[in-house]
């Protein structure tokens, strides 16, 4: 059901890719996601092209990529050509990236007004220029992610697709929603699956992939070649495994309350030992833990918990005083 994707040198197998996600896919998120397995490939938070070979404190922690992590991609935005060239040359040979994502889907109102994102899908002949200079400058695979279109009177994937095919680019996920849609509306893959009759390259769907049962329709209804996972995975880094098996007809076994507990104390040492501060640690766990926590069997009330409290030595304690109970032998 689901068959690996050959990218020059680059094996994606599965076929599962993790979407990029601002102030979610770091390191540690993309170190946990490994660990579980399933995912084909990891992707950094989306940054910006411009200043990254010079780039410092922040920038520099969002392009860092564990040593041995690989396939890995590094997602740019912009919409300077040049600048993205560069900066493309720049996580290749000086961070070791082994796929350049170009994004031409974010939503963000900032990112759209300044940088690029979806906007680019309302100008084809810069989507030419950036695609023609990114792949001119490396020559590793270069994937492009897009939206169905900026809204319901502009659904141009097939076309962006197609240009950027024309380009170079060796694979395109498009995410069903428009831009005008943010993260709402309601599920349809019928411009995703226009996009895969519309160019020979791999295509990827994108959009709510939270497990078996929408893994299934966005394949069965777009013919795509593989699957990008974002949100699903943030609650349920275990997604990526359960699809994998799906695809390969084995069994998979759900995990216990004390794996996931595990998972969840060791996401709060990570960023505790990363953070420069208590407070950094503890606004970042609380970033992914309140997705995570809809995914924990009874921890709602646990969630909302975590959400108020004021350190991380709290966070843990609360997490261990919940799990006391429910885990053989205590947390």
């Amino acid at each position: 059901m689901l068959s690996p994707i050959r990218l020059g040198a680059v094996l994606l197998d599965p076929p599962l890719l993790q979407a990029p996600m601002e102030g979610i896919s770091d390191v540690i998120f993309r170190r946990t996601l490994r660990r579980i397995g399933g995912v084909g490939l990891t992707c950094t938070e989306f940054v910006p092209a411009k200043g990254l070979p010079a780039a410092r404190g922040k920038l520099r922690e969002m392009v860092a990529v564990d040593e041995g992590e690989h396939p890995v991609a590094v997602q740019l935005y912009g919409r300077d050509p040049e600048v993205l060239a560069q900066g493309a040359r720049h996580v290749v040979e000086d961070l070791g990236a082994d796929v350049v994502d170009l994004n031409m889907g974010c939503p963000s109102k900032q990112v759209v007004a300044h940088s690029g994102g979806a906007s680019l899908m309302r100008d084809p002949a810069l989507v030419r220029e950036i695609v023609g200079r990114v792949r001119a400058a490396v020559r590793c695979p270069l994937t492009v992610k897009m939206r169905a279109g900026w809204d319901d009177d502009a659904l141009n994937a097939p076309e962006i697709a197609s240009i950027c095919e024309g380009e170079g680019a060796d694979l395109v996920t498009v995410h069903w929603r428009t831009k005008a849609q943010g993260y709402g509306g309601t599920r349809r893959w019928d411009t995703v699956g226009q996009v895969v009759s519309a160019v020979k390259i791999p295509v990827v769907a994108n959009g709510d992939i939270l497990g078996i049962a929408e893994a299934r329709e966005a394949l069965e209804q777009t013919g795509a070649a593989g699957l990008m996972v974002g949100r699903g995975a943030v609650r349920d880094p275990w997604t990526f495994a359960q699809i994998a098996a799906w695809g390969r007809g084995a069994p998979f076994t759900p995990p216990t309350v004390e794996e996931r507990v595990a998972v969840w104390l060791a996401y709060l040492e990570a960023y505790r030992e990363q953070s420069r501060s208590d407070k950094g640690a503890l606004g970042r766990f609380k970033q992914l833990s309140k997705f995570y926590a809809l995914a924990v069997p009874g921890a709602d009330a646990l969630r909302q918990d975590l959400l108020r409290c004021h350190a991380t030595g709290e966070a843990a304690e609360l997490i261990h005083r919940w799990a006391a109970p429910r885990v053989s032998g205590g947390a």
